[in-house]
């Protein structure tokens, strides 16, 4: 100590607090760096991102060269302290006893807590560079870190633990889903709706998403011929479902547009339309809609028929119906009337059909019913009254008040909905 200078043995010191915090900063910006960020910039070519993957993927040889060098110094910071206290003080246990204290106060405060803080906040500021570091490090102290892990594992086997150095990282659907939400400053709220739907699509069924069986537009064969000529000459819809006196006695599909031609000549007859009928798509009921899709694209299809387990038909369900549950409505091909009910008007009320399913109402006028259960307006009252209403009613399910207006032939043809006072309008 005599040879050595005082500015010398604090610099010493200084240098041996501030290496202890460089491994301690390094070890906590590594583990708090965001890893598919990493994997982007590897891919991007970043050398410093590779290094830092290469790392991450042998933890375990990264963990123990982080701590033979916070032990060795923090040690060697003790010693050194130590040292000095006994020679500028003298060998009293009052001392000692005040150095540890100093020596611990150093090391927890410049070598731990400050550089820890440090390293969670700016983590891929500092792990990047340091990896560089680092990689050089565990190569050259590699038989001392092996000769180390040989115990680690040892104890491990023992205790019947498994160690996986890989990097496993992998994330469920709902950590997915989470990390969607919570990336609103840098996704735009139109993409993270879409990618929220996505996941949605995993759980809902044709059932959820078709056309009703009372909704689909249909032509029966039997009627008069002018009555069909009306009807194809007033059609909005591309294709119709064509069947004989019964919905479930299903004809075919017919392409309207290959008929319009026979319409401005007269020429139109039975035999013709029938003649132009198309094989219909049947599709199980409580098919998934994301396997549905998956059909569609396979088949070169866009509609099918939902059909039960007796054959019967439950509905009509398009490949647009499907997308839409992910990007979100198009701009609707029917008139006006027939989609005026699902907005609310100036008063906060929407005049609904019983047959409108439920999901559309959650979606276009921002309600929250639950579709555990009946997939439509009237199934959902049937199943809260437990008995066929009485216009007039009303009732109040999932904070919305709900007005019976029209009931025939046992079902609940219309209802007037009023907007629940926290609901806001969709889009706003």
């Amino acid at each position: 100590m005599d040879t050595i200078p005082l500015w010398a043995q604090i610099t010493a010191l200084v240098a041996l607090l501030l290496l202890s915090g460089f491994f301690s900063i390094a070890e906590t910006s590594m583990m708090a760096l965001n890893r598919f960020r990493v994997r982007h910039l590897a891919k991007s070519g970043k050398r410093s991102a590779r290094m830092a993957l290469a790392l991450l993927h042998k933890t375990d040889r990264f963990l123990s060269m982080v701590l033979i060098g916070n032990t060795l110094l923090n040690a060697a910071t003790t010693t050194l302290v130590t040292a000095l206290a006994i020679y500028y003080f003298g060998n009293d246990e009052t001392v000692l006893s005040i150095a540890t204290g100093i020596v611990a106060f150093l090391i927890l405060v410049f070598s731990e807590l400050t550089p820890k803080v440090v390293g969670a906040a700016y983590a891929e500021q500092i792990a990047l560079p340091s990896s560089l570091i680092f990689s050089l490090l565990v190569r050259l102290f590699y038989p001392l870190i092996w000769f180390v892990n040989l115990f680690v594992t040892g104890i491990l086997k023992l205790l019947r633990l498994r160690s996986t150095s890989e990097d496993q990282t992998t994330l469920s659907t709902d950590e997915l889903r989470s990390l969607v939400l919570e990336s609103a400053q840098f996704m735009p709220k139109k993409h993270r709706s879409i990618l929220l739907n996505l996941f949605d699509l995993e759980q809902i069924t044709v059932d959820d998403v078709m056309t009703p069986r009372a909704h689909i537009e249909a032509l029966d064969i039997t009627q008069d011929l002018e009555q069909l000529r009306a009807q194809l000459a007033t059609c909005y819809h591309n294709k119709l479902l064509v069947y004989e006196r019964d919905i479930n006695q299903v004809k075919g599909l017919l392409h309207v547009r290959q008929v319009l031609a026979l319409l401005d000549t007269d020429t139109l007859n039975k035999e013709s339309l029938l003649a132009a009928l198309s094989e219909p798509y049947y599709i199980p009921a409580g098919t998934a809609a994301l396997a549905q899709l998956q059909n569609f694209q396979e088949k070169k299809l866009r509609l099918g028929l939902v059909v039960d387990e007796y054959g019967e038909v439950e509905g009509l369900v398009t490949l647009a119906d499907i997308v839409e549950e992910v990007v979100g409505e198009f701009t609707s091909t029917m008139p006006a009337a027939a989609v005026r009910g699902l907005h609310w008007d100036e008063d906060g009320l929407a005049l609904v059909e019983g047959q409108t399913s439920l999901r559309k109402l959650n979606r276009r006028l921002g309600l929250h019913f639950s579709l555990d259960g009946p997939k439509t307006l009237n199934g959902l009252l049937l199943e809260y009254l437990q008995d066929i209403p009485e216009t007039g009613v009303s009732v109040k399910i999932a904070g919305c008040p709900i007005e019976i207006v029209q009931v025939h032939d046992r079902l609940i043809r219309v209802a007037r909905l009023q907007r629940p006072r926290q609901t806001q309008a969709p889009g706003q």
